[in-house]
């Protein structure tokens, strides 16, 4: 089994103090996020790899020898400003962050998503290729692999296009940033690839794989077999991965996310949260069914 440390929030973040405790008690429970009342129970003995995911690792970094299990990171690091991410640290702390990471756990064990691409009257193309040779020049020697994906029509990236303004990308402009971000990339000793994009660019140089394939997978775990991650069958082909986070509970409250969409409902779920609990958010009661999951 692999957990991922987590598509629906920053667990990392924000949570990361829950997420020890958990480890030391041993198990975690995970709400199912279409019936509420079913909740799964995970053996961290039955876990065999992590897949770290958050916008900020500073508040675990001390506490990374302390997981025994094999992980990896997956640091999303943006040229946005706080009109599109309100509670994102400043992007040179999370750059100064990740070359701590790469440090300590090695740049075999890390990938930096720039995800996602949009632009509009601010965030223009040039914008982007300014920022991204600037990333891949501070993170020169620290950094082997980058991850991009573009903007998709989440219900919440729909409601929040007053904030977005996001532009439709001509093919004008997937050609320059193809070309500028291959270039970068390449000239600072790293590679560029897209999972799951329809415009995949690979013309320009650019990997096309799933951000967790099998290869992935198998080394980070050291097993062989895996299974397709079903609930994003037909848009990638990541190994099945349990995501032990929730849906609007990420304080980051970024305009593009998928995860959140009632921001009041992040606020509420944030207060509702407990170091202490079992659960990411609330606690079990007696009308839950409690099975433990399978390896």
């Amino acid at each position: 089994m692999i957990l991922n440390v987590s598509g629906r929030t920053d667990v990392v973040a924000f949570y990361h103090k829950w997420f020890m405790n958990r480890l030391k008690e041993g198990y975690v429970d995970v709400r199912n996020p279409f019936n509420h009342s079913l909740v799964s129970r995970i053996y961290f003995k039955d876990v065999d790899g992590i897949v770290f995911c958050t916008k900020n690792p500073s508040p675990i970094l001390d506490e990374l020898d302390l997981i025994k299990i094999p992980f990896i990171f997956q640091v999303t690091l943006t040229p946005y400003k706080k009109d599109v991410e309100p509670n994102v640290p400043p992007k040179g702390f999370i750059v100064n962050t990740i070359k701590k990471l790469s440090k300590k756990i090695g740049k075999d064990k890390l990938w930096v998503r720039y995800d996602p691409v949009f632009i509009n009257d601010v965030y223009t193309v040039d914008y982007h290729l300014k920022n991204f040779e600037r990333m891949c020049e501070l993170l020169d020697g620290y950094v082997d692999k980058i991850i991009i994906s573009f903007l998709d029509m989440y219900q919440n990236v729909r409601y929040n296009m007053p904030y977005l303004r996001a532009k439709e990308l001509t093919e004008d402009d997937y050609k320059k940033i193809g070309l500028g971000f291959s270039s970068s990339a390449k000239k600072h000793g790293m590679t560029v690839q897209t999972c799951a994009e329809k415009r995949n660019l690979s013309e320009y140089g650019f990997i096309v794989s799933d951000c967790v394939n099998k290869e992935v997978a198998s080394k980070l775990t050291g097993l062989s077999s895996f299974k397709t991650w079903s609930a994003r069958k037909n848009k990638c082909n990541c190994v099945s991965m349990v995501d032990i986070g929730d849906y609007n509970s990420c304080m980051h409250l970024c305009k593009y996310c998928y995860a959140n969409y009632d921001e009041n409902k992040v606020s509420n779920n944030f207060k509702n949260h407990d170091d202490n609990a079992s659960l990411l958010i609330g606690k079990i009661s007696s009308s839950d069914v409690v099975k433990a999951r399978k390896r």
